[in-house]
């Protein structure tokens, strides 16, 4: 049975909190419907003290960010977007329109279709995250998107040059300088300044994560992406300073950002937890770190390997740490995850900024039904059909009539009755 050493908050707590959370992105949001540039200039003042005539960068101010670049950030930048890239296009390469006759005259068949556009947002306001300007823009433009507007908020007090980089290398085509619920409330609903999105991406505080909550449906999303949550799976052929180091790693994200630790063995759970303790004494965002593993830290020893994979597909963690003798083992039976980070030479620090794999994923268990962002999220895969041939028609058209029959639809009937006389010569009761 597995043992809690170290528990969370209580699931009633976290309720609270959403609950309130929930209220304010609601109410935001009916304001900029109603109000438009005008709620959005006052929330920025209120809650980044950002204001200007237009949010929009103009390309000189684009410029100038590049500018101010060292060489070899700006060169570091192109590498993490060559491989996101790279893998972002095999995915689409993998995606084919599809064609088929399933019957004698009877075509049927898909197509890949991008959406037309896209509302990236990028979070920078505890830290510039110019990794998330990779993540949405260059997968929105291997999969096609034809308009990516991207918004980030102002980083101590002006836009951050490295994400307005990013952004404008990844192949963004209009670039805002806006945070939180106004961003994406702005480009979801459009002002006069702003023209809507068909669809939103890009991870975000749990404020963000509301405001695609509650606008979905009217725009399409990518998926729920709330506060950062990592889950190391360990035994004892790793140490406590590895875990703890991968622990605090995601930790720093935010102060309800989750950290679990999985075992089977409770001498690493131990030196885990006091690894933990010593490292929050030397790491410089220890004040978010540490409450986070304050309130949403959680160590949790099983019996069983196979109590682990359990364990591990019930929480459905975004992302998930793998360090054991066999980790294969764990990709081949676990099913709930964002991603999964195998042996401890990788790790999530690595998908969060380079190595090519998406780093927006499902949080708050939503990796029971989904997965992350990716190419295909950016894609609509519609289907059409086609009749060639009178025969065809006719066939189709008298199971159709019977069908329609069954359930009582008298004009779908008529809809199938009309071909089968037309095209067959038939007369159908």
């Amino acid at each position: 049975m597995a043992r809690y050493l170290k528990a969370g908050i209580s699931n009633a707590e976290a309720a609270e909190a959403d609950e309130k959370v929930r209220r304010v992105v609601e109410d935001a949001l009916n304001d900029i419907a109603r109000r438009g540039d005008a709620a959005v200039r006052e929330m920025s003042v209120k809650f980044d003290g950002w204001e200007r005539d237009d949010f929009r960068l103009s390309e000189a101010e684009v410029e100038t960010c590049l500018e101010s670049l060292a060489k070899q950030d700006r060169e570091d930048i192109l590498f993490a977007q060559e491989q996101i890239r790279n893998f972002a296009q095999a995915q689409r390469d993998a995606l084919q329109d599809v064609e088929v006759e399933t019957l004698p005259g009877v075509v049927l068949g898909h197509r890949n279709i991008p959406v037309n556009a896209v509302g990236c947002y990028v979070p920078g306001g505890k830290y510039p995250m110019v990794a998330s300007a990779h993540m949405s823009v260059v997968t929105a433009k291997a999969a096609g998107v034809a308009r990516i507007a991207t918004c980030a908020p102002p980083f101590e007090g002006k836009p951050a040059p490295a994400i307005v980089a990013a952004q404008h290398l990844a192949g963004a085509d209009e670039i805002y300088v806006l945070g939180g619920i106004q961003a994406v409330g702005a480009m979801a609903l459009g002002t006069s300044s702003i023209a809507p999105v068909d669809m939103l991406v890009g991870p975000g505080n749990a404020f963000v994560a509301e405001a695609k909550r509650q606008l979905f449906g009217r725009v399409g999303i990518d998926l729920l992406a709330g506060p950062t949550e990592t889950l190391v799976i360990a035994d004892e052929t790793v140490d406590g300073e590895l875990c703890a180091a991968d622990l605090l790693g995601q930790a720093e994200h935010g102060p309800t950002s989750p950290a679990t630790l999985l075992t089977n063995s409770e001498a690493l759970a131990r030196q885990t937890m006091a690894e933990v303790e010593r490292q929050l004494g030397i790491l410089s965002t220890a004040g978010i770190a540490g409450q986070a593993w304050q309130d949403y830290g959680q160590v949790i020893v099983c019996d069983t390997r196979d109590e682990m994979a359990a364990v591990a597909d019930e929480i459905a963690a975004e992302h998930v740490q793998v360090m054991t003798e066999d980790p294969d083992w764990f990709l081949e039976r676990m099913t709930n995850y964002g991603a999964l980070f195998l042996g401890p030479r990788t790790n999530v620090s690595y998908g969060d900024k380079v190595i090519g794999t998406n780093h927006t994923l499902p949080t708050g268990k939503a990796a029971r039904y989904t997965g992350g962002l990716w190419v295909g999220k950016f894609l609509k895969t519609c289907t059409y059909q086609r009749v060639l041939t009178d025969e065809a028609s006719t066939l189709v058209g008298e199971y159709c009539s019977r069908l329609c029959a069954l359930e009582g639809f008298a004009g779908h009937k008529e809809q199938a009755d009309i071909r089968v006389r037309r095209y067959g010569g038939k007369n159908l009761a």
